[in-house]
């Protein structure tokens, strides 16, 4: 009956209800339902939130980027970089996979992220190399432009952070390995995740270039005609 709880959150997710009443709704059946008094329910609740309120620091950059992006900050990203004839959006999404990749690998992980990098500058960037080589970009274009963006992120920030030593990750498998009397060493677990971050960033790199000649394929001839026209 306990985990009641976990299918309620199966539920709520499947029809697409507000994520954190399914949670909260969730937290306190399943708390009821193994008899705890709904005061001591709230409490944890209470201490959950206090304990953790680091996470809710995200929320106050939220309304700063809106004013930033409000103010014209994806559109002067854009032109900015419209600006570089040399530029292709491949090579600007490659640019901060490097950046990212090398900051995660030294523990500065929020140095990027979607909602505060992404969103407001890469992907516009991205989008302005795009409209200074082709003109104006299909909607269709424009949004793969912005899954590579978001993907560079991803793939940077996860393949770097196994080189830093004091990441999670590591961490843990220390923590594991020395519960069971295996030696291990932080510092080699992260020079063995080195190799797999530069397999990672070679491989990708690869897939931006091939992605800059699909653009070329789809859109220089249209741009060629544009320009005569």
């Amino acid at each position: 009956m306990v985990l009641i709880g976990v299918a309620l959150i199966i539920i709520g997710f499947a029809l697409r209800l507000n994520p954190l009443v399914v949670v909260t709704v969730s937290g306190l059946v399943t708390g009821l339902i193994a008899g705890l008094p709904i005061l001591d329910i709230i409490t944890q609740f209470g201490e959950a939130f206090t304990t953790n309120r680091y996470m809710s620091i995200l929320i106050v950059t939220l309304p700063v980027i809106g004013l930033l992006e409000r103010s014209g900050l994806q559109n002067q990203a854009g032109h900015l970089v419209s600006k570089i004839k040399a530029v292709t959006a491949g090579r600007i999404i490659n640019i901060y996979l490097l950046f990212r990749e090398v900051g995660a690998a030294l523990g500065l992980l929020s140095l990027g992220g979607h909602p505060q990098t992404v969103r407001p500058l890469l992907a516009p960037m991205a989008e302005g190399a795009a409209r200074a080589k082709y003109g104006e970009v299909p909607e269709k274009e424009r949004e793969e432009i912005r899954a590579h963006a978001a993907a560079a992120d991803n793939i940077g920030l996860f393949f770097g952070e196994d080189i830093f030593v004091a990441v999670g990750a590591i961490l843990l498998m220390k923590g594991f390995f020395d519960q069971n009397g295996i030696e291990s060493d932080p510092i080699m677990m992260a020079i063995w995740g080195l190799p797999t971050a530069i397999f990672a960033f070679l491989v990708h790199s690869v897939r931006l270039h091939l992605f800059d000649k699909k653009l070329d394929r789809k859109l220089g001839k249209k741009t060629k005609e544009d320009v005569n026209a």
